[in-house]
């Protein structure tokens, strides 16, 4: 009887236990999911592009976005169409929004080496690579040689005002590694001819201050893609 006892205790804990353990589960499949969904809206909040310096109404100084703000970057039919930050160093802009606050997608930003006004023969932009090509998830359509041609056009705006506005061109797309320095070294000098040789798709050297892309890529902690652009002068 004793013993009938004990086995009823048992299977009483043990259900107890799995119960927990479900519950448990459950919560942590609940966080995902909105961990996922609250990552992604933030990536895909179109509510910044009111304060895009050619906006209607635009009032540079009645804008939410901090000071750190050096330019709008777009490019043509695409989901690239966010302002540009830049800090002292590469770390903070990748989990900090334009308006600075915490965000997991953080922020499209400029190399902390380069000058704020894009005046650099070489620009370097990051960001994060985020799915249904938001932030710079859209990279990855550019190693496609025809996708490339038929999306070249784009804008940069310089600075917080609209008034510096310059159209971009793309003319390659390579896949990189984070330690190759030729394209991740803002002054190196074999810049060029690296990208020429190395890019999955080429259709002509740039005519102006190049503007490099540069997201993620393949779920490798060092492989990145690239795209470059250069500024018409």
């Amino acid at each position: 009887m004793t013993s009938l006892k004990f086995w009823k205790g048992v299977n009483r804990a043990y259900d107890r236990l799995l119960t927990v353990i479900l519950g448990i589960i459950l919560l942590i499949a609940c966080y995902c999911i909105y961990d996922s969904y609250w990552v992604y809206s933030h990536a895909d909040d179109d509510s910044l592009l009111k304060y895009k310096p050619t906006a209607p109404g635009y009032d540079p100084d009645d804008s939410p976005i901090t000071q750190d703000m050096v330019g709008w970057i777009t490019i043509d039919d695409t989901n690239i169409d966010y302002p540009v930050m830049q800090a002292d160093d590469n770390v903070k802009y990748l989990n900090t929004d334009p308006l600075g606050k915490y965000s997991l997608s953080g922020s499209i930003f400029l190399d902390c080496s380069n000058s704020p006004d894009f005046s650099d023969d070489y620009s370097l932009l990051y960001g994060h690579h985020m799915e249904y090509g938001k932030m710079f998830g859209a990279l990855d359509d550019f190693l496609d040689e025809e996708y490339l041609r038929e999306h070249r056009s784009g804008e940069l705006i310089i600075g917080r005002d609209g008034s510096d506005l310059h159209t971009l061109s793309v003319f390659a797309a390579m896949k990189a590694d984070s330690s190759d320095d030729e394209v991740f070294t803002t002054g190196n000098p074999g810049r060029a001819e690296f990208i020429e040789k190395n890019a999955v798709v080429f259709i002509g050297e740039p005519k102006g201050r190049v503007v490099a892309l540069s997201t993620c890529a393949d779920g490798d902690t060092t492989a990145r893609t690239l795209v470059f652009c250069y500024i018409k002068e």
